[in-house]
């Protein structure tokens, strides 16, 4: 057999040859830009040739701050193909965070977007290694006292789109992402261009999401955090029609971008399903969402009655997967398989609200406290172990947590069980179990049957210290319209024993979010602990 590397360019190759013709939509502020797959390919290799002018070279890593976005797009495709590194930023994380992944990846060029200019000012003591700034935009870049910085437009106006792109080794690092941050510093994770290149390839099975080229998908899931899950690159490889909401975008733009791009696909978190499904509610607008069939929801378990409400009120498939910035980033997809075809809508929804079976070429097991393999029963909780070929083996250049990649598989930290099928159902993090009085309590079951209170709009649970039991359930919750404690003790007391009912309800109007969109349970437990508590109370 032919010795050849799997490499990021032949998915650019097979996009511009094979489906040169289809588009790729972005939304503006002044309306939507489009072009082609064949289009796409010149400027990638424009903004290559653009870096490497700039001094970049195989193995440099480059960082971008950006949203979703055409010009972001080229670059998932420039760094890599030209032998660099994309490093993408998250955007959400705080500047003390962003000014440690810069320095620590060692980014000699940032390419960001123009309102990130402030931030990297307060922090340009910390990047110490960026040779240049390139800010995305059409026009001069606003006056900074960062430098040197280019305009990326530019840039591209001089550099040539006929450069070819060398062979590199499939082994050599192709991007890299850090994660969140929750419990300490981010920790980076370097992808390879081969395990890259599989990991787009599985997304265009049956047993995950099936990324074909007939359909049109909406990327609500950020470019700037774990390669928007993928799918920037499966979309090429399939010749995929793409849309991308472009910067600082709100709910009403996502629903609008899938009226006007006839979206058929929407990529997104569980809580921007839920902000559409509460823009549509609200009536403030009308939408035609004929052309949508599936709702990929991930970065959390959508509650069934997400998943319920979506199929009833617009017959839009809703879906979920589950992994993580270590996992490129996915490792089970929820599918159903042909002997459930029959099941009623109810035994459905309840197939689909798990976190499905584990992706081809992933591995996963239970293992308890000891290190011992549980059985796939349904009944038995475990931490979750896994293995792939695009699962990290160690974070970049730092020792913390090193007992996650022991013996060879991943410690994912979820805990979770699996059913004679290989269904998977997270039942919390690790960190995030309440033990009291010896008995666990999950919080993530908690909270989402307070999510399916119809007046709950999000809920998430934390442990507070308790004298007698040692931990204590405390739910924080944000509500429609206003309502009693008592009232949702006692929607939650006929499906849950006693002792795991919440001790305490916290209203506020927005539970607080990391930088990928999650509860911020560890600021959460901070402000339980300061007594900082809101309201503890909402009467009709």
């Amino acid at each position: 057999m032919m010795d050849r590397p799997l490499q990021l360019k032949t998915l650019l190759w097979r996009a511009e040859r094979l489906f040169g013709h289809k588009q790729i939509i972005t939304r503006h502020d002044d309306g939507y830009r489009r072009y082609t797959y064949a289009e796409f390919g010149k400027r990638v290799r424009r903004l290559a040739d653009a870096l490497n002018r700039l001094g970049v070279r195989t193995g440099d890593r480059v960082g971008t701050l950006g949203w979703n976005t055409d010009q972001h797009y080229e670059a998932y495709f420039a760094v890599p193909c030209m032998g660099a590194v994309l490093h993408t930023i998250n955007i959400r994380l705080s500047p003390d965070q962003i000014g440690y992944v810069i320095e620590h990846a060692g980014d000699s060029v940032l390419l960001v977007s123009p309102e990130q200019l402030p931030m990297l000012e307060q922090i340009r003591d910390r990047l110490t290694n960026v040779k240049a700034v390139v800010v995305f935009g059409d026009g001069q870049p606003p006056t900074t006292a960062l430098g040197p910085v280019y305009g990326y437009e530019e840039l591209l106006a001089d550099a040539d789109e006929e450069i070819e792109f060398p062979d590199v080794d499939e082994d050599s690092p192709a991007g890299m992402c850090y994660t969140s941050g929750t419990t300490g510093e981010p920790k980076g994770v370097v992808y390879s261009h081969r395990s890259t290149v599989l990991h787009a390839l599985i997304l265009c099975l049956q047993g995950s999401i099936g990324v074909a080229e007939r359909e049109t998908y909406l990327l609500v899931t950020p470019m700037s955090h774990v390669n928007s899950w993928g799918m920037p690159y499966a979309c090429a490889l399939q010749g995929a029609s793409l849309a991308l909401p472009g910067t600082q975008p709100r709910p009403h733009h996502y629903l609008e971008i899938i009226e006007h791009a006839r979206v058929s696909v929407c990529v997104a978190a569980v809580t921007v399903g839920m902000l559409m499904r509460q823009e549509l509610e609200s009536g403030r607008q009308s939408y035609v969402l004929d052309s949508l069939h599936t709702l990929w929801l991930g970065g959390q378990a959508p509650p069934i009655g997400e998943i319920r409400w979506w199929q009833q009120a617009h017959g839009v498939h809703v879906c979920q997967g589950w992994g993580m910035t270590e996992a490129s980033p996915l490792l089970t997809f929820t599918t159903l398989t042909s002997q459930f075809t029959d099941l009623d809508d109810e035994g459905k929804f309840r197939l689909l609200g798990t976190q499905g079976q584990p992706m081809p070429l992933v591995e996963i097991k239970l293992v308890d406290d000891h290190g011992e393999e549980l059985p796939w029963d349904g009944k038995h909780a475990g931490e979750i172990l896994a293995r792939s070929p695009w699962v990290a083996r160690a974070y970049y250049h730092d020792t913390r947590s090193q007992d996650s990649f022991a013996g060879g598989w991943f410690h994912t930290g979820d805990v979770g069980v699996i059913d004679q099928n290989g269904y998977l159902w997270l039942v919390d993090r690790v960190k995030d179990l309440i033990k009291s009085g010896g008995e666990w309590i999950s919080s993530v079951d908690l909270e989402n049957a307070l999510m399916g209170h119809p007046e709950v709009r999000e809920a998430a649970v934390v442990a507070a210290p308790d004298p007698v039991w040692l931990e204590r359930p405390i739910a924080i919750v944000a509500t429609n319209s206003p309502v009693a404690s008592d009232d949702l003790t006692e929607f939650l007391r006929e499906k849950f024993p006693k002792f795991w009912l919440p001790d305490r309800f916290v209203f506020v109007d927005e539970v607080p979010k990391t930088g990928v969109g999650k509860f911020n349970k560890k600021l959460l437990r901070q402000q339980i602990a300061a007594g900082n508590n809101h309201s503890t109370d909402k009467t009709p």
